[in-house]
């Protein structure tokens, strides 16, 4: 199985649909704002969001949307990456609601050769991510510093680092 991809490997227009999606629980929505010590009470306090809100109930913190659709995308493009650059843009487009249903894609939209190391280039990536109804949510544009085949055979190929088990 494959994990990111060299730079060769990436096709300007190519897009990458990530699979599988993630439905987002309450525990998932509370358990980040916990993490990231963000307590605003649309996200945490039910009674607050019923009466107070126009949504009528807890809207899930987009940065934990961000951060799903990001980890998502590992597989397809970044799995072999050996730096992220740049968030260029992050749009939090329409809310998610506990239960809902994340899916993601990525499209290629540029690549460039490094001019000071000839081993590896950097990917300009669109990644979008939608509910279960399609309604696209969160849309964030990043450029990832990957490295060419020459880069990973030189230190190990597909998986670097990986140890042998010792004989039984």
């Amino acid at each position: 199985m494959q994990f990111g991809r060299y730079y060769e490997e990436f096709e300007i227009g190519a897009v990458y649909k990530h699979w599988p999606g993630k439905t987002v629980t309450e525990y998932d929505d509370h358990l980040f704002c916990l993490l990231t010590m963000n307590h605003h009470p649309l996200h945490m306090d039910v009674n607050y969001a019923e009466k107070t809100t126009d949504f009528g109930k807890n809207v899930v913190v987009g940065n934990y949307i961000y951060s799903l659709l990001l980890g998502m995308s590992v597989p397809d493009v970044s799995g072999k990456a050996i730096a992220n650059l740049e968030i260029e843009s992050l749009r939090h487009v329409a809310p998610t609601f506990h239960g809902d249903t994340i899916y993601g894609e990525t499209t290629v939209l540029d690549k460039t050769e490094s001019k000071s190391k000839d081993d590896r280039g950097v990917v300009h990536v669109e990644t979008i991510g939608y509910k279960q109804d399609g309604t696209v949510v969160c849309i964030f544009r990043r450029k990832v510093m990957v490295p060419k085949r020459s880069y990973g055979e030189a230190r190990g190929g597909e998986q670097p680092g990986r140890p042998q088990p010792a004989p039984r």
